[in-house]
């Protein structure tokens, strides 16, 4: 051990003793988690609330006798990713068939089978569309549960190296020599997984939640053609 550098008591001293490549790896893993946890939250909330807009959906469409009914229902709820893919079928399907929404109105011959396919794809792109603004967020929290571990990793081999070069300068193989330099090398092994194993636990979480919701949109689109279909509109 070099002369007059003080005996590190615990992982803060040897922190604060840390040579500058592992200050620098630290100080960009701290960042990382700092960020992890901003989009941990700002996710969780997200997904909350539309978990809620979507069982508020779910009622308001249930209660809904017939599909000029469940429109103006929607209407009054806040917007959400269900409510703009139901407006975005209602709107184009109004647009195949003027007047069919007013109520009182008589069903007409009904969509044909182009306009139907064409109505479907217009729905999968609504879908496409909320399904990449809910995902907004998630590629960073892959990326921060990926690089945090090989950046605590790099940190830890290049600590390593220079505690056996300090060996290879002082001449000594004693353990309470190499100990503090291997023990600073650690730290940023433990830094890098503090930061990757919570990132990639909300990350799986929330890519579940995510498709959760990707394939109620799916099934509420098919039902949405089918009740067209119900009805006489198709």
């Amino acid at each position: 051990m070099q002369a007059g550098r003080a005996v590190p008591q615990n992982a803060w001293d040897l922190v604060w003793g840390a040579t500058l490549p592992t200050k620098a790896v630290l100080l960009l893993l701290a960042l990382f988690s700092i960020a992890s946890w901003i989009l941990i939250f700002w996710k969780w909330r997200q997904f909350i609330t539309v978990r809620r807009q979507g069982d508020q959906f779910l009622e308001a469409v249930e209660h809904s006798q017939r599909m000029e009914d469940a429109y103006r229902a929607i209407l009054t709820l806040p917007d959400s990713p269900y409510g703009r893919v139901f407006r975005q079928g209602m709107n184009f399907f109004s647009e195949l068939q003027p007047g069919a929404l007013k109520e009182g109105s008589e069903v007409g011959d009904g969509l044909s089978l182009t306009q139907l396919e064409v109505l479907r794809l217009v729905m999968e792109k609504e879908e496409a569309e909320e399904r990449d603004e809910l995902a907004v967020g998630l590629t960073w929290l892959a990326i921060f549960g990926s690089v945090s571990p090989l950046l605590g990793l790099m940190g830890t081999v290049w600590g390593i190296m220079n505690a056996f070069l300090g060996i290879v300068n002082t001449g000594s193989s004693d353990i309470s020599a190499v100990a503090p330099g291997v023990a600073e090398a650690l730290i940023t092994t433990v830094a890098g997984l503090a930061v990757a194993i919570p990132a990639v636990i909300f990350y799986n979480f929330f890519v579940a939640r995510l498709n959760l919701i990707l394939g109620e949109l799916e099934g509420f689109s098919s039902e949405f053609i089918g009740t067209l279909a119900r009805e006489g509109r198709v």
